[in-house]
């Protein structure tokens, strides 16, 4: 049985990434939560990029942050969706918007993702004079970022860093999980199975192979989401982008799935509820 409860939204697949149309494509489809990569530029304003270096996005070779809000780069008019190979994404707009043009554009729908110190102070600053405490969710990989941006607004959710996702894969293993305090309430993780079909099969060794199948049997587990699920902590899986990906992240009991596909997501979503009905 597939039970989807929502989906999440990166962006590349559909329009350039990280744009404003990108975003609005993506709600309209019913998409629930936005996931940006924000940066302090040179002037000291919050833009929504992937990418720190622009030469990928824009051709131009330069840091983001050593640029002032009206010397940024357009995109590209074609770029590389990087989890789907061979395949590109397009669009008209192709500047590279404000944080605040975001929350202004989509006031009702959560946002994640921070990176460094400053940056922190800016978002939590612009989230609170649009109140949206509520709705946004710090993010980042790092456990020393992480406890930087909860120290400085502990009102925003916080998602868990890559040294408390292994802590929590150990205390599933040793079955001491139910009974730890947890202050996260989301738990995002990569599918590494994914890893396989993005590499070309004859460039990877068998260890990478061997690391790649160990990191999915270890992550990928039901009764790990069951357990985060019931202490109400949601779990994102990214990023997927085919029919039997979205399928097993559900059946495996994810609360959502980060994809360049909104539609594709979108189209199997309303699939199931038309079976179901």
């Amino acid at each position: 049985m597939l039970n989807v409860n929502f989906n999440v939204f990166t962006g590349p697949g559909e329009n350039l990434e990280n744009t404003v149309a990108a975003s609005q494509y993506a709600v309209s489809l019913g998409t629930d939560v936005l996931e940006l990569h924000g940066h302090i530029i040179k002037d000291e304003q919050v833009v929504v990029s992937h990418d720190e270096n622009l030469k990928r996005s824009t051709g131009v070779n330069i840091n983001i942050t050593d640029l002032k809000y009206h010397e940024l780069p357009p995109y590209l008019d074609k770029l590389d969706v990087t989890f789907q190979r061979a395949y590109h994404c397009e669009g008209t707009d192709n500047r590279i918007p404000l944080l605040k043009e975001v929350f202004e554009a989509f006031p009702n729908t959560p946002i994640n993702k921070v990176n460094n110190n400053v940056l922190i102070k800016k978002v939590s600053e612009l989230v609170k004079q649009y109140r949206l405490e509520h709705i946004t969710i710090w993010d980042n990989s790092s456990y020393k970022i992480a406890e930087k941006c909860y120290k400085e607004n502990s009102d925003i959710p916080i998602l868990f860093s890559l040294q408390r996702v292994l802590l929590i894969l150990g205390l599933f293993f040793t079955g001491l999980l139910p009974f730890v305090p947890i202050r996260e309430q989301f738990f995002e993780i990569p599918m590494p199975a994914i890893i396989l079909k993005l590499k070309e099969p004859h460039i990877m060794s068998r260890s990478q192979k061997f690391l790649v199948w160990l990191s999915d049997t270890l992550l990928m587990k039901k009764a790990l989401f069951d357990l985060l699920t019931a202490r109400g902590i949601q779990v994102y899986i990214w990023v997927l982008n085919e029919e039997q990906e979205y399928k097993r992240a559900f059946d495996l009991g994810a609360t959502g799935v980060m994809t360049d596909n909104s539609i594709k997501l979108n189209n199997l979503f309303i699939y199931f509820l038309f079976k179901k009905g």
